[in-house]
């Protein structure tokens, strides 16, 4: 009995040392998270202001004028994988690798952003032509290294395609993997905002307006489509961060409300073992009592 009570005593001392950590996890992971958030939002805006640039430009522009408009047949796949450095993130990566997974190997090529679809794709013996660290606290210039290499494949006629695998940020309790083509551009989009956030196709309300472009169509175009790629690559690994720190602070949640209901269940126990045994001895003790009477 006395051992029984001596190992509860440990686990619920284990116990609430793990619960400890994952409530300082919890309040780290909340922090970054509402820094991460602000992040992601903060930019659609502006990509939302930048494709009705855009689609107002292409509509004007002469059909694949732009190598990276150029529609080709798909041979070979490019696939950037968004993931995350770190685990406990609840399901996170799982989903997004579930969804990485319907890629055939033998038609396409990755790029991994993040350790943990590097080491899966690794594991998987799939071809990974260059990874990238996702760093914590990411501005536009380190991310456009990305965004160029990518589109130097394409340009270069080493892929047909290029596709984007990310965690697009809903809210708090809500991420979704994603896969998106960026390459060739094909059409505009502009993304909504947090509560049923979703592409809608824009509506074309000026089309018969006249435009005066300094120094010229193809200059413009040359400056902004590439522009254009870049902030999309940089607004996906903003949304994958926000994804990732908003899912470890509620997997954090999670496994410190899980520890402290261990808790009281294990002290319940040992308290019933505790209460048994104390009855115990007090009947042997009334036994012995009568015995001597």
């Amino acid at each position: 009995m006395a051992a029984n009570t001596r190992d509860i005593r440990r686990r619920i001392k284990s116990v609430k040392n793990t619960s400890q950590i994952t409530k300082a996890m919890q309040m780290v992971a909340a922090a970054k998270m509402r820094k991460a958030q602000l992040s992601a939002l903060a930019g659609r805006p502006y990509a939302e202001l930048l494709n009705r640039v855009l689609d107002s430009v292409a509509a004007r522009a002469e059909e694949n004028t732009h190598e990276l408009l150029q529609v080709r047949p798909v041979k070979k796949e490019l696939v950037l994988v968004i993931s995350t450095d770190k685990g406990l993130c609840g399901a996170l990566n799982t989903n997004l690798l579930r969804e990485v997974g319907k890629f055939d190997p033998e038609k396409c090529t990755f790029v991994a952003v993040g350790r943990k679809g590097l080491q899966w794709m690794l594991r998987g013996n799939r071809n990974v032509l260059a990874d990238f660290p996702l760093k914590e606290n990411l501005v536009f210039i380190e991310s456009k290294a990305i965004s160029k290499f990518v589109m130097e494949k394409f340009v270069s006629g080493e892929v047909d395609k290029v596709t984007v695998v990310f965690t697009d940020f809903i809210n708090t309790l809500t991420q979704v993997p994603k896969s998106k083509t960026i390459l060739p551009i094909e059409s505009l989009h502009v993304t909504a905002g947090l509560a049923g956030h979703h592409e809608v196709a824009i509506e074309k309300t000026d089309s018969e307006t006249e435009y005066l472009f300094e120094p010229s169509m193809d200059d413009v175009l040359s400056s902004v489509l590439p522009h254009y790629v870049h902030f999309q690559v940089y607004q996906m690994l903003l949304d994958a961060r926000a994804s990732e720190h908003s899912a470890r602070m509620i997997a954090m949640k999670n496994a410190t409300d899980n520890a402290k209901q261990l808790i009281k269940d294990l002290t319940l126990e040992y308290n019933k073992i505790r209460q048994a045994s104390i009855t115990t001895e007090l009947l042997e003790i009334s036994t012995a009592q009568m015995a001597l009477a």
